[in-house]
C-alpha cells in the first residue's frame, strides 16, 4: 500500500468522525470504500489496521480518537485549544490530497494570481517562537524605501485576510509590534535564547481587535451594525468578528452588535461593503464612515 493511501484513510477516517460526530468501525469502514472506489483507492480496511491508523493520527495530526465502549462508537475527542490549528492543518491536507489525485486541474479550478506572502520562513519563525530565540531579519515597509534590520523576539503568528504576521518585541526600543511575514527578509535565527514575558498573553492582546492594529490603551466599544438582509447572510455564516451578536434578523435587515476597537482595519472592512451596511452606533464612527465616504467622491 502507497504512502498516498495512507494519509487518504487518515483524512477520511477524521472527516467521517468530524461529521458524523460518532460512528462504528463498520459505519466508518463503508464510508472509507465509497471515498476509495471516488479516488480510486482501496481504503478499507481491518480492525487491527484501524487502530493503527488511530495510533498514526494522533501522532501526525494530533486528533484523538476515543471509542465509547457502552456505545460501541468512535468519536473525535475535543481539544479546544488546538481546535482551529487541527481544523486548518485537515483543510490544508485534504486540499493537498484532492489536487494530487486528481491529476491535471487546470481546466478546472483557477487559483488567484499572486506572489508568495512570506511563507518560506513561516517553519523557521515557529521554530523560534517554541524555542525562545532571538531572530534577525531585515524589514521593508511598503511606504519606506529604505530596508531596516530588525532583532526581535518573536512571541506568535497570527494571520490575517490572507497574510502571515509575526508578533514581536523589538530590541531596538522594547515595543510590541507585527511584522509582515512577506515583508521579512534574510531570517537568521540567533541561538541567543530570552525568557517570555509572563505579562504577555497573544490571545487576550487580539481578543477584542479586527486584524492586525492593537491601541496600547483604551477599551473596546459597543458597535452595532445593520446589514441588508440578502449580505446578512453572509455576516451569519462568516462573522466579522468573534464577539459578534446577533439583535434583529428579519425580512428588512440583519442587525448584530460587537465589541472591539475602532481602528482602521476595521473601519476598512465596513468600507468594503459598501451600501450594503448602515452604522447604528456609536456616533464618531458614523461620522467617519461619513468623511471617508465624501473623501471617496471628492476623487470623482
Amino acid at each position: 500500500m502507497s504512502k498516498s493511501e495512507h494519509f487518504l484513510r487518515y483524512g477520511a477516517i477524521i472527516n467521517k468522525l468530524r461529521n458524523a460526530r460518532e460512528a462504528t468501525f463498520e459505519e466508518i469502514n463503508d464510508y472509507l470504500k465509497r471515498e476509495g472506489d471516488l479516488k480510486g483507492y482501496n481504503l478499507s480496511v481491518s480492525k487491527r489496521t484501524f487502530q493503527r491508523d488511530l495510533d498514526e493520527i494522533r501522532s501526525i495530526f494530533n486528533v484523538n480518537i476515543q471509542f465509547n465502549f457502552s456505545r460501541r462508537v468512535y468519536y473525535v475527542e475535543d481539544d479546544n485549544e488546538q481546535t482551529d490549528v487541527n481544523n486548518r492543518m485537515l483543510e490544508a491536507f485534504e486540499m493537498f490530497n484532492s489536487l494530487n489525485v486528481a491529476g491535471n486541474l487546470t481546466q478546472y479550478i483557477h487559483f488567484e494570481k499572486r506572489k508568495p506572502h512570506g511563507m518560506e520562513n513561516f517553519y523557521g519563525l515557529l521554530h523560534a517562537i517554541k524555542n525562545r530565540l532571538l531572530i534577525r531579519f531585515v524589514y521593508h515597509k511598503f511606504w519606506e524605501e529604505e530596508s531596516s534590520i530588525r532583532i526581535v523576539e518573536p512571541y506568535s503568528l497570527k494571520e490575517f485576510d490572507g497574510r502571515w504576521y509575526v508578533y514581536v518585541k523589538d530590541m531596538k526600543d522594547g515595543k510590541i509590534k507585527t511584522f509582515g511575514l512577506d515583508r521579512i527578509s534574510d531570517l537568521e535565527i540567533t541561538k541567543k535564547r530570552f525568557i517570555f514575558p509572563p505579562e504577555i498573553n497573544v490571545k487576550e492582546h487580539f481578543k477584542n481587535c479586527f486584524g492586525i492594529i492593537c491601541p496600547g490603551k483604551g477599551d473596546p466599544e459597543e458597535v452595532i451594525l445593520s446589514f441588508i438582509p440578502v449580505h446578512g447572510k453572509y455576516v451569519k455564516s462568516y462573522p466579522i468578528h468573534e464577539s459578534q451578536e446577533i439583535i434583529n434578523d428579519n425580512a428588512d435587515e440583519l442587525k448584530i452588535k460587537l465589541k472591539l476597537f475602532i481602528t482602521d482595519d476595521f473601519v476598512m472592512e465596513l468600507l468594503s461593503y459598501g451600501d450594503m451596511v448602515k452604522v447604528i452606533s456609536p456616533k464618531h464612527l458614523q461620522v467617519k464612515m461619513c468623511n471617508e465616504y465624501k473623501g471617496a467622491l471628492g476623487k470623482y
